[in-house]
């Protein structure tokens, strides 16, 4: 476990999304997992989501992505110190699907890599990119840019129906610079739970298990989770997560305005919400017509809550992210309106 209490004087100045042009409906999804539409919204709260077409991958969506966040910011490719994407697919094995984003934006002073934390992996990078930025605050004009963006359309096996109703593509993305003081990341608390690694897994491709004729015909290419597991996982250790934070950050439940969480399965949220014990939150949901992204589920979500103008100045922002490892990633912000003006 790892956490930290600032201010770091570093936060959000401008944020992104991008979203795949193709809808698909639960009747679509329904029928090659062999369930109804009306189950997948029962089970998951989900109505629709966007696949990537043909010949669009990981990078596509995180460079749509990364330039509205940097428009949003008023900041410039050249001005960027680093570029970190969070994803579980990339576009290739190597290099790092952040190299190619790197490239297209045409950030060449930034260094770029990758991190794999799965869907807590937003999260994760947000805080390391954020330590990056405060560290380096001597070098001017040096900004930070966090993309979660995945495309698990590529990954899940259309006929499971515990996974192939849960998951669509996306990216969002932060721009990450100087902010007013006792604005900005005032701390976070990123865990990780390796003994729980084989709860969600894509078991072939790698070095341990070649992708070959063998792995492809018994699917091990594919995503797979121990849903029941993962649930209680997220029971038990979200809510864990989010206590310690507020500890760290010396903040009252009550004081906490927003909860922007890992859209991973809107009725599993409802459920796990009320134990949470943030009685002011508002909680941003868009996983009924997005469907679990993985690392892009959260700055999805905060993106479309910003561009809706729900932050106001000096609001306590929770982003919290669970996904594979198994890992949990909470982050206490206090929105600063002047370094990320509505627009």
């Amino acid at each position: 476990m790892t956490a930290q209490r600032g201010p770091f004087a570093t936060g959000i100045r401008g944020t992104g999304s991008f979203l795949p042009a193709g809808t698909v409906s639960n009747e679509v999804v329904a029928e090659r997992a062999g369930v109804t539409a009306e189950w997948i919204v029962c089970k998951t709260g989900i109505r629709e989501r966007r696949y990537a077409g043909e010949g669009e991958a990981t990078s596509d969506l995180a460079v749509a992505a990364a330039e509205a966040a940097l428009v949003d910011a008023g900041v410039e490719a050249r001005q960027l110190g680093w570029i970190v994407v969070a994803t579980s697919t990339p576009d290739h094995p190597q290099p790092a699907t952040a190299s190619l984003v790197q490239h297209r934006l045409g950030a060449t002073g930034a260094a770029a890599f990758d991190l794999n934390a799965v869907c807590s992996g937003f999260v994760f990078a947000l805080v390391t990119v954020a330590r990056l930025v405060a560290a380096d605050a001597a070098e001017e004009g040096r900004y930070g840019l966090v993309v979660g963006a995945d495309v698990y359309s590529r990954i899940i096996d259309p006929s499971d129906r515990r996974t192939a109703v849960l998951f669509g593509d996306g990216a969002g993305a932060v721009v990450l610079g100087p902010v007013r003081s006792g604005y900005g990341i005032v701390g976070s608390d990123l865990t990780s739970f390796g003994r729980h690694h084989d709860m969600i897994e894509v078991p072939a491709g790698g070095s341990r298990k070649p992708a070959s004729e063998k792995t492809l015909a018994s699917g091990e290419h594919y995503f797979q989770m121990q849903g029941r597991a993962v649930r209680e996982f997220v029971t038990a250790e979200l809510p864990a997560s989010i206590s310690r934070l507020l500890a760290i950050c010396a903040t009252e439940p009550h004081e906490v305005d927003h909860l922007v969480p890992h859209q991973a399965n809107g009725a599993m949220l409802l459920d796990v919400l009320p134990g949470l014990g943030l009685p002011r939150a508002r909680t941003h949901l868009t996983v009924a017509g997005h469907a679990n992204t993985g690392a892009a589920s959260v700055p999805l979500a905060l993106d479309t809550a910003r561009r809706q103008r729900h932050f106001s100045d000096g609001d306590t922002l929770l982003l919290a992210g669970f996904g594979g490892g198994m890992s949990v990633g909470t982050v206490l912000l206090r929105w600063d309106t002047a370094a990320a003006p509505a627009r």
